[in-house]
């Protein structure tokens, strides 16, 4: 019996790239976009993405009920979070005034100073917008991904406080932030493997495979 991918839908995120990217390495997997309960419970793997603002994605999944489901989902299959399907699983987010996120994870998500600058000097552009490296700490998910290869970001908000031992990938963007997180059956990236070329998809091909270990 083939397995099935749940790409939860709740009225926030960039659903079908996600999707399509997904279907593309899915190697006889079924992707589904939903945001049934049942589809979500049945599932063999999990994607929770997200663009936007943290509240509306917060506001999105509560009023759905599917924070509780996240919840539940957690070390009993196989979870990804994407861009702000990470922000989402940490503790704490400053946008909309402050936001109280499913705390998967510790840390605040907090926004790039306004006066960050690069080696040369010059003022940072926020949002984090276009391809950035990202530097690994040993994980499965890393599989056949070469240590430094470069992701498609669009952010304007990061993670930077969170414990050292949950983060498995690093960006730097006027100093080091968490591109990447983890614990037992959860894999979170704060970049868009879908708009990632080879590097996302070789992601998405690992996270079908991988046993939820780290």
């Amino acid at each position: 019996m083939r397995q099935t991918v749940a790409v939860i839908d709740y009225g926030m995120g960039n659903l079908h790239s996600v999707a399509k990217a997904l279907e593309h390495v899915a190697d006889g997997a079924r992707v589904c976009v939903t945001s049934h309960v049942s589809d979500i419970r049945q599932a063999d793997r999990v994607v929770l993405p997200g663009v936007g603002a943290i509240g509306d994605c917060m506001a999105g999944l509560v009023e759905r009920g599917l924070d509780a489901v996240v919840r539940e989902l957690i070390g009993t299959v196989p979870l990804m979070g994407v861009c702000v399907g990470m922000q989402i699983l940490t503790t704490f987010g400053e946008e909309n005034q402050g936001v109280h996120a499913l705390g998967v994870f510790p840390g605040a998500i907090t926004r790039f100073p306004n006066d960050d600058v690069d080696g040369q000097g010059q003022r940072l552009k926020i949002p984090h917008m276009g391809w950035n490296q990202v530097w690994q700490r040993p994980h499965p998910m890393w599989s056949d991904i070469a240590d430094g290869a470069r992701f498609y970001f669009v952010h304007s908000y990061r993670l930077q406080d969170t414990a050292r031992s949950d983060v498995v990938g690093v960006c730097e963007y006027g100093g080091p932030f968490a591109a990447a997180i983890a614990c037992p059956g959860v894999f979170a990236v704060q970049f868009h493997p879908e708009k990632s070329q080879h590097a996302g998809l070789q992601l998405y091909a690992n996270f079908l495979t991988w046993d939820g270990g780290c």
